[in-house]
């Protein structure tokens, strides 16, 4: 029996509903429906360089930066992403790897990472939560990209206040000696990816690429599934 003809007979007994709209996938649709899909908007070139010069240029901590989608309030983007990080719809990392490695694939190659690091959270919003999003994301587009991933070196060691409504100056203030390197000698030497779910304004990013470099890496490259204002 082909995959589409399984499939369509799981769904007649264990229908799948989009994660965004809630309306019924077809066999061919994984997570998330064509329509939603088609309403993400995806970044360009111009949109990368212009945040990358905003975020990141001054610091000159992070090499490249690369988003697969911009993120929007009350869009499908921001309830799949919200479904992933508060409603433990692990599925969702998945589809986002696929997204980026589809996307972004020759531009992740040309940075010859070594590692990716997803952004760690503090353990107690770990264990509140019981899972890291970011982690959900770099775990699949490991795979898809066959490049490994480390979730121990990097540790956010003070738990901060949560960036939604905080200024830029705020933010960075907020980041200021937050993680901690464990085992410097997996990321010596190392060219190193930070993925995030949501990039804002890359004071989060910006620290935890200080913090590896000054612990022994070579370069750092960011990596998220959306960028924002």
């Amino acid at each position: 029996m082909q995959l589409n003809s399984l499939t369509s007979l799981f769904d007649f007994f264990l229908p799948r509903f989009c994660i965004s709209c809630k309306t019924k996938l077809s066999p061919v649709e994984k997570f998330v429906c064509a329509n939603c899909i088609s309403g993400l908007e995806h970044t360009s070139e111009l949109r990368i360089k212009n945040e990358f010069n905003r975020k990141f240029q001054k610091e000159k901590i992070i090499n490249g930066f690369a988003s697969a989608f911009v993120f929007k309030n009350d869009s499908p983007i921001q309830k799949i992403i919200h479904s992933l990080k508060y409603d433990k719809q692990f599925q969702v990392g998945k589809f986002f790897a696929e997204q980026i490695a589809l996307n972004l694939r020759t531009e992740i190659n040309s940075w010859k990472a070594n590692l990716i690091i997803p952004v760690p959270l503090h353990k107690l919003r770990k264990a509140e939560r019981g899972y890291n999003q970011s982690e959900e994301i770099a775990k699949a587009l490991g795979k898809l990209l066959t490049i490994p991933i480390d979730t121990k070196s990097l540790k956010r060691k003070r738990f901060t206040e949560t960036q939604t409504k905080l200024t830029l100056v705020e933010r960075k203030q907020n980041m200021t000696d937050a993680f901690i390197v464990k085992n410097n000698k997996l990321i010596k030497n190392k060219t190193i990816v930070l993925l995030d779910d949501v990039i804002t304004t890359g004071a989060t990013i910006t620290e935890c690429g200080k913090v590896l470099l000054e612990n022994g890496a070579t370069k750092i490259y960011a990596l998220s599934a959306a960028i924002a204002d």
